[in-house]
């Protein structure tokens, strides 16, 4: 299946430059490209892209609230923010946005067509040194709201949490913790139960809208 792929940034060097790099990957397409939010917030109800790579600091509205507005329009979209922003209010605020992903410019090109891959299937990417930004009030025992759904957590499940906010795999968890991918499959259910969600997505959104993490 091809990913239908539009492109958000305001220079356009940067814009020729990710379609030089992606338009080489036959599962990607490339359908457009805007460069501010307007015009990405245009072209994405037009094109019915399935990912959209979206850079936050445009100069019109800002990337989390053209995210905001496609998220509301365009449910299923998927949308990864690539972008220079690494500090902790960008990053949860995009991810409340709807954001199905978070990459720095600063990353290899390999991170950045796995985040773009990882969307289309409907999981969630984040640079590793961010994701553990997920975990880390949970494993300090931050837990101001929703505080017995947590609490019921093992030890294991809050470990597999954390390889899951990173965006690990059951089989990379399972070589990590030296246990079977069908435990890891089982540990993962049990969190997902316990906190009643039914996504990757879902448990980022969950960490943020509980307090968990705060935004």
């Amino acid at each position: 299946m091809t990913t239908r792929l539009l492109i958000v940034d305001d220079h356009a060097v940067v814009r020729s430059g990710l379609r030089m790099l992606l338009e080489n990957e036959r599962d990607i397409e490339i359908i457009g490209e805007a460069g501010n939010a307007e015009e990405a917030i245009q072209a994405a109800t037009k094109l019915k892209p399935n990912i959209i790579l979206m850079d936050i600091g445009l100069p019109d509205l800002s990337g989390i609230d053209a995210t905001r507005e496609i998220k509301k329009r365009l449910p299923d979209v998927a949308i990864v923010a690539l972008t220079i922003h690494e500090d902790e209010e960008y990053f949860f605020k995009m991810l409340e946005a709807g954001a199905s992903g978070y990459v720095p410019k600063r990353a290899a090109p390999e991170e950045l067509i796995t985040a773009i891959r990882a969307a289309a299937t409907g999981q969630v990417y984040l640079y590793p040194s961010l994701a553990k930004l997920l975990v880390r009030d949970f494993l300090n025992g931050g837990l101001p709201v929703d505080q017995q759904a947590a609490s019921d957590l093992t030890k294991r499940e809050q470990e597999i949490l954390a390889f899951l906010a990173e965006g690990a795999s059951n089989d990379e968890i399972a070589k990590t913790l030296v246990i079977s991918p069908k435990t890891v499959a089982r540990h993962r259910e049990n969190i997902m139960r316990k906190l009643n969600l039914h996504s990757r997505a879902e448990l980022v959104r969950y960490a943020i809208r509980k307090g968990i993490i705060k935004a």
